[in-house]
């Protein structure tokens, strides 16, 4: 009786420990959304004149206390900006450099802006991923002339592993853009 009972006992055991696997060797890396609590967007005319900064913080995220957004002045018309973006992440001490990570996994993410009135401007693309892809950390705004004067928003979005595949995607229409979106953000802004 005393084999019988060693005997189940060593096929019990061999039995548990042959259900537990290694599938966990090497398990796919998980890319955490970012924690974005700062957009601070500079716009720097070609050719001189005054800088436009755009600036949203929101600290405590889905806080009571509401964001805080900023526009220095309006831009130009006819004018020619390169712009570029700052993300960060203003709950650690020092601030984290989003910006930095986004650049290190610039085949991940994505910039969008888009104007709620088209004719306020036109955005193009100055940086590329490695597959040559827009990335949108650095960026071209031409603004219009019609009509003289124009109030319009400008909304910035960070997508996480969009389709850049896509014509329009590549254009930066984030229609059809897929991904997760890290951050968006509005700013009211006019031109004159």
């Amino acid at each position: 009786m005393k084999t019988i009972k060693k005997i189940s006992l060593l096929c019990l055991s061999i039995i548990v420990l042959a259900s537990c696997s290694n599938d966990d060797d090497n398990p796919a890396p998980v890319n955490e959304e970012e924690v974005i609590t700062t957009v601070n967007i500079t716009f720097t005319p070609q050719g001189g004149g005054t800088n436009v900064t755009l600036n949203y913080q929101d600290l405590d995220g889905d806080g009571p206390n509401a964001p805080t957004i900023t526009v220095s002045g309006p831009f130009a018309n006819n004018t020619t900006y390169t712009g570029s973006i700052e993300l960060l992440n203003e709950t650690e001490t020092p601030a984290e450099d989003i910006t930095q990570e986004v650049q290190a996994e610039d085949e991940d993410h994505q910039l969008f802006y888009s104007f709620a009135d088209t004719s306020f401007g036109t955005v193009t693309y100055n940086d590329q991923d490695s597959n040559g892809n827009p990335v949108g950390l650095s960026f071209t705004l031409v603004t219009g002339d019609t009509p003289a004067t124009l109030d319009s928003s400008l909304t910035a979005t960070l997508r996480h592993e969009p389709n850049k595949d896509g014509a329009n995607v590549s254009n930066g229409d984030i229609t059809n853009a897929g991904g997760e979106t890290d951050v968006q953000v509005t700013f009211q802004v006019s031109r004159q």
